[in-house]
């Protein structure tokens, strides 16, 4: 930390006074919160502007097209170490902090688990004073603003710009010349601060020549106006061909951004171009940014007089691969006719890269360009890259073993697993401080700085005052969620009541059709008679992209019964629904500390590896879930008492996929209690509230396709989630279960996964 940080840290309240009388002339018991807010904000930049920069001899370029890092005032506080100093000026002038951080627009730069991901790693980076950058988009409205009319989703624009923010414009520019185009980009930067560390930057790419009066209805907007749309929307619609021309234009112009700004800086370090990959390593996060390989090779042919072998040899040094799915319509082919049009220059480098390969390996699945002319972007990604890494450890042995075995083969030295993690600073310190606060009076703070350390909670396993004050926490929590869902939502919820919550992407294979169906269940067995003993709150929070039609029906399933339910006099006091409205990062910092029963429930061998499962359970959650994504080293470490598992393994799901011998009607028609839940779909009460269109269509796809295996199982499902209600009911199981939870969570820290991303790929000094 340097002197100067030091010195305004210890002055703090006259800093505070100073900013605020400059701006208004007012003392600080006089300002509005808004005001206050715009002041802390000059207040922490100035904070941040006196921080130094992290420096070394090499750096990572973490590159991605998503970076949710959701509202930062508070995350930069703490890592500034002046959240509860600024917290207790504030209230001795009458002020919350709390309802002040209220105020920040949440930048809408991201969408789930990827961009979040990200977040996270940036913040664990600069916390391990690791020299590193993000390089993204500047998205104007990034993916939408989620409203619910007539119980469906629409969108809107995601309006999250302000004159006073923490983006701050650079005198940086660069040329991106396109097929048909050159256009001028401009680079904003967004300060990313350890945890009582030095600096790094998140750099954003924009277009100076945008139009936001472009968008007009919702979030329809000309997509082939680029030099206008280029950085409005995250994912814009790709249902048609424009739609995937925008994705490419808007991938070139962050690679080329990219490639220039590195190129750039190493230039100012005077290095070895040919020595690139001792000073710099890029980090390509998933398909998306694939193009700056190319981009790279390119560049340094065209312009640095290398040959192409030299080219290719320092790029593929250079670059790393992430890789995020297991689904194969994840991994980004684009049409040849498409990079033609949109980047001609770098297609002669696409097919020399493809005949090299095809010139070795006669085996086509490894190819870069398949026999329909469609880029694999991850082949190339695996081909001219030294390192693959999957993000949990199961997801990696899939990789290996069937989705990517063919590459495995070839390049096994190539491929690790680096399990996803979370930042505690946010996920604990930030959303959660009574636990934070609490946890530092058992255990000390070295948590904080080490996770690992949570594990000494262990030893108060038996402590009745502990177990006891988790347990309180965990309530004030969920009477603050009920508190902001009343304000917000207008819905009145139980805090008294088990809170399940499943928060993540709307997405087939994530299954929360599912949780409906065993909704649709619990409804019906109420309705019989059979009422639980303790009443069960269930919670969404998802958005599904605008032309995922099946997602759209899911979310109207989901809004129809919690128009049901909540109304039906005979149910309402045992269970109640409720699907948030646009949720984002502030809306999960709410959620997860209420939450009870974390629902991870997606198909074995689908999910990479999920992060919300992380969040949770470092809150007290306890864990529903398949042996999917970390959900598997989630079981290691808390152990089968502690957490509950259901569904076939993912080995025998692959092998029902290459038998092709799951039948989804064959489920129905021999389980009464599947076909009585899949039929109220389209019964009288839901089409009351709901759409024929949509229920029929999402009716007809579980019973004729299923394609991600719901009513396999759904009764294994039922029969477990019934066991935890029950088990819930025994307060003396559940508070040790909710602490074991805790003391566990601390392998799921980003810092450890940074530490091993430098370790084993990096190696940052």
């Amino acid at each position: 930390m340097t002197l100067q940080r030091e010195m305004l840290q210890t002055k703090l309240e006259d800093q505070l006074k100073a900013v605020v009388d400059n701006k208004y002339g007012k003392s600080i018991a006089d300002c509005s919160d808004q005001e206050l807010y715009y002041a802390i904000l000059e207040l922490t930049k100035g904070l941040l502007d006196a921080t130094e920069e992290i420096h070394g001899p090499k750096k990572v370029y973490y590159i991605s097209a998503e970076f949710l890092i959701g509202k930062l005032l508070s995350n930069n506080l703490i890592n500034l170490g002046i959240y509860e100093k600024l917290d207790e000026i504030l209230a001795a002038n009458g002020k919350q902090l709390s309802k002040i951080e209220e105020i920040e627009p949440e930048p809408s730069l991201g969408n789930g688990g990827l961009g979040r991901l990200a977040a996270c790693f940036l913040d664990s980076i600069a916390t391990l004073n690791l020299p590193g950058d993000g390089i993204g988009l500047n998205y104007h409205y990034g993916l939408f603003k989620q409203v619910f009319k007539n119980r469906k989703q629409t969108a809107e624009k995601n309006d999250w710009i302000e004159d006073q923010s923490w983006l701050n414009k650079t005198e940086t520019t660069f040329d991106v010349q396109f097929g048909d185009m050159t256009v001028k980009s401009r680079l904003y930067d967004i300060d990313v601060v350890g945890y009582n560390q030095g600096l790094n930057k998140l750099h954003l790419f924009d277009i100076e020549t945008i139009d936001e009066s472009l968008v007009k209805d919702g979030i329809d907007f000309d997509k082939t106006d680029i030099a206008k749309n280029l950085t409005l929307f995250l994912y814009p619609d790709d249902s048609d061909e424009a739609g995937n021309l925008l994705r490419i234009y808007q991938q070139y112009f962050m690679v080329s951004n990219g490639a220039q700004l590195i190129l750039k800086e190493l230039k100012e370090k005077k290095v070895d171009l040919r020595k690139m990959y001792d000073h710099a390593v890029i980090q390509i996060n998933d398909t998306h940014p694939s193009m700056v390989i190319p981009e790279l090779i390119r560049i340094l042919v065209d312009e640095k007089a290398f040959t192409m072998d030299e080219a290719i040899d320092v790029v593929s040094k250079t670059c790393a691969y992430t890789n995020h799915t297991i689904l194969a319509e994840a991994l980004e082919k684009w049409p040849l006719s498409y990079l033609e049009k949109v980047v001609p220059q770098l297609v002669p480098i696409i097919k020399e890269l493809a005949k090299r390969v095809e010139e070795k390996y006669d085996d086509e699945r490894v190819y870069i360009i398949d026999k329909d002319d469609r880029v694999h972007m991850a082949h190339m990604d695996i081909h001219y890259g030294f390192s693959v890494n999957g993000v949990a450890a199961i997801h990696t042995e899939i990789l290996k073993d069937t989705e990517l075995n063919a590459f495995y083969k070839i390049y096994p030295e190539k491929f690790n697993n680096k399990t996803n993690g979370i930042t505690f600073r946010r996920w604990l310190l930030s959303c959660n401080k009574p636990l934070t606060k609490f946890l530092t009076e058992t255990i000390g703070d070295g948590f904080k700085k080490d996770a690992t350390e949570l594990e000494k909670l262990l030893t108060k396993i038996d402590d009745q005052s502990v177990l006891d004050t988790i347990a309180d926490i965990k309530r004030i929590k969920k009477q603050e969620f009920v508190d902001y869902v009343k304000e917000v939502e207008g819905v009145t919820l139980n805090p008294d009541s088990i809170f399940d919550m499943q928060s993540k992407r709307l997405h087939e294979y994530k299954r929360q059709q599912m949780n409906a169906l065993y909704i649709i269940h619990k409804y019906l067995e109420i309705k019989k008679g059979n009422k639980p003993s303790t009443p069960v709150t269930f919670v969404f929070g998802a958005k599904a992209a605008p032309a995922y039609v099946i997602a759209q029906d899911i979310i109207h399933l989901l809004l129809c019964l919690q128009e049901i339910v909540n109304n039906d006099p005979d149910v309402s006091p045992y269970m109640s629904v409720l699907m948030v409205e646009n949720y984002n990062v502030a809306y999960a910092e709410k959620m997860i500390p209420a939450c009870d029963i974390s629902e991870q429930i997606s198909l074995a061998s689908k999910e990479a590896s999920g992060t919300g499962n992380m969040k949770y359970m470092l809150n007290g959650a306890v864990t529903l879930g398949t042996s999917d994504g970390a959900n598997v080293e989630i079981h290691e470490l808390v152990g089968d008492d502690n957490i509950y598992i259901f569904g076939e393994k993912s080995d025998e799901v692959i092998a029902h996929y290459e038998k092709a011998d799951y039948v989804s009607k064959e489920y129905y028609e021999k389980s009464e209690m599947i076909k009585e839940a899949v039929d109220f779909i389209v019964s009288d009460t839901v089409m009351k509230v709901g759409s024929k269109e949509n229920l029929e269509r999402l009716y007809n796809e579980l019973l004729n396709k299923d394609w991600f295996m719901t009513l396999l199982d759904l009764e294994d499902y039922v029969e477990t989630k019934e066991r935890m209600l029950k088990d819930y009911e025994d307060r003396q199981k559940w508070k040790k279960m909710m602490l074991v939870n805790i003391a566990k969570a601390g392998f799921f820290s980003s810092d450890r996964t940074i530490a091993q991303y430098n370790d084993d790929i990096w190696k940052l000094r």
